[in-house]
């Protein structure tokens, strides 16, 4: 059966797949083959409340499960998500234009992460805190919060919209998960393992919708009173709106936003190391991810010699139909994408940056580019490209370099390269930005480990016991032993 013969994807709530109320529909094309690649329900606010109130219905019963069971469904989960990697990655490419590899990844990657869950699901303990009161005794006990919105983006769907869930069930909330409407199939996948898996009815709901009704359908889940913990992946520019309209409900959210990763390579640094892992960091999944290496602050008796390396690199990657498993880059994800990325290039060039290679469209793809002598006065300096495009920014000596690494309203993954570990180190401490890897790319994840940014790239941390904080509520008990004293 063809992609463009599947059936709709349908909404999940309440524990069944339902079309939208209207019974409208909307389109994603194949970034690639420009064909349909999915039809799913178009929700409307009457559909984004009902699946809020499915989630509330079920949290009582969910929040009072022992974790054993919820581990043990959690554990079910990821062992068939990966069981159906290689569909779901089909899908993925189908959707988003990403290559079969990188679905197969995302799935390993999610799949871990439920993994991680399953084991946080003990994780979540209490502390006995001393009381100046006599024969009282005072704790602090994290309860699970309520409804949990889970706002997934595109670029890395499985991955990305599994963690939007994994850890806030794992803690005995509910959730609702929004899909992006790049990929409506793909992330109604995650739905259907968790439901596959056993999860009861109305823990996990599902919501598809258009551009257009985004606004809408986002609005009237952040006012839902049962919603108490949002949490979003996406641009800079949307999470505002998202936490303004939080702000407003005084709903606690947490953003992990874009991104504008800096690598610096110091002079005595393996140049081979370090170029490696620039271009896996620069051109992985086309540089549509939010650790992408944007940036390489190279020392100026090294840069040329990076440039050079990773030039020869990067025209060596294979661009193409991102089903061929020898695909290395693959279509971009849509026409705007394109002309964005094509657009930074330009203004760079004409700002006297040197085009070492690519620097060109190629139907749906984006040439693999390298940038060289990348100024502040070049809007590819200071915006995120999200495409395969890294600039050299060449600077003299460790303090430069810092200085140029935090020149930038994001905040989120840095790297340093040096053969001198403690001085690395030292400029790592430097690095404004929530993660930083000393001799390692800017693209990396792994389940457990507390994930996120500062500045715009935003605030709260998903992954291993950092997700406590985030989503559960922390509550002060106290018992009081025989008779208390008052003053009146």
């Amino acid at each position: 059966m063809s992609i463009t013969e599947v059936e709709q994807q349908q909404m999940l709530i309440g524990g069944s797949w339902v079309g939208a109320g209207s019974g409208d529909t909307f389109e994603r094309t194949d970034p690639w083959t420009g064909e349909v690649a999915s039809r799913a329900a178009a929700a409307s606010r009457d559909d984004a409340r009902a699946a809020a109130d499915a989630a509330a219905a079920a949290f009582p019963d969910w929040a009072a499960t022992p974790p054993s069971e919820r581990r043990k469904l959690l554990q079910a989960a990821s062992a068939l998500l990966l069981e159906r990697a290689p569909d779901v990655a089909a899908i993925i490419t189908a959707e988003t234009g990403g290559t079969f590899g990188f679905g197969m990844f995302n799935c390993s990657l999610a799949a871990g992460m439920l993994s991680e869950a399953a084991a946080q699901t003990t994780a979540v303990t209490g502390e006995v805190i001393p009381s100046d009161v006599p024969g009282l005794t005072a704790m602090g006990v994290r309860q699970p919060a309520g409804v949990v919105l889970g706002i997934a983006p595109w670029n890395a769907p499985i991955i990305l919209g599994t963690r939007a869930v994994a850890t806030p069930l794992a803690y005995g909330n509910t959730v609702v998960l929004k899909a992006s409407e790049m990929c409506p199939r793909t992330h109604g996948e995650i739905a259907r393992v968790l439901v596959d898996a056993g999860l009861p009815d109305g823990v996990v709901n599902f919501v598809t919708h258009t551009r257009e009704a985004a606004g809408d359908v986002v609005d009237e889940l952040i006012a839902h009173p049962a919603v108490r913990r949002v949490n979003f992946t996406g641009s800079t520019k949307v999470g505002r709106l998202v936490a303004e309209n939080c702000g407003r409900h005084l709903k606690r959210v947490l953003l992990e936003l874009g991104g504008k990763a800096p690598l610096i390579v110091l002079a005595d640094a393996d140049l081979d190391e370090a170029v490696a892992a620039a271009k896996f960091g620069a051109f992985m999944h086309q540089g549509q991810i939010c650790m992408s290496t944007e940036r390489i602050v190279a020392d100026r008796s090294v840069a040329a010699d990076v440039a050079s390396q990773l030039g020869e690199k990067a025209a060596a990657l294979k661009m193409g139909d991102p089903r061929d498993p020898s695909t290395e880059i693959g279509p971009m994800v849509n026409a705007d994408a394109v002309e964005r990325v094509g657009g930074l290039v330009e203004d760079a060039r004409s700002r006297g940056a040197e085009v070492v290679v690519g620097g060109e469209a190629d139907g749906p793809c984006y040439k693999p580019t390298v940038l060289a002598g990348v100024t502040p006065e070049m809007r590819i300096y200071h915006e995120e490209s999200f495409g395969p495009v890294v600039g050299i920014v060449p600077v003299d000596g460790p303090d430069e370099a810092v200085r140029v690494a935090n020149d930038t309203e994001y905040g989120l993954a840095a790297a340093v390269f040096g053969d001198d570990v403690p001085t690395a180190l030292d400029l790592a401490r430097q690095i404004e930005s929530g993660i930083c890897h000393v001799n390692g790319s800017t693209l990396h994840d792994e389940p457990q480990m507390p994930f996120g940014g500062v500045k715009a790239s935003g605030f709260g941390r998903f992954g291993g016991k950092a997700a406590i904080e985030e989503f559960t509520e922390l509550r002060w008990i106290t018992v009081q032993h025989g008779s208390r004293h008052y003053p009146i």
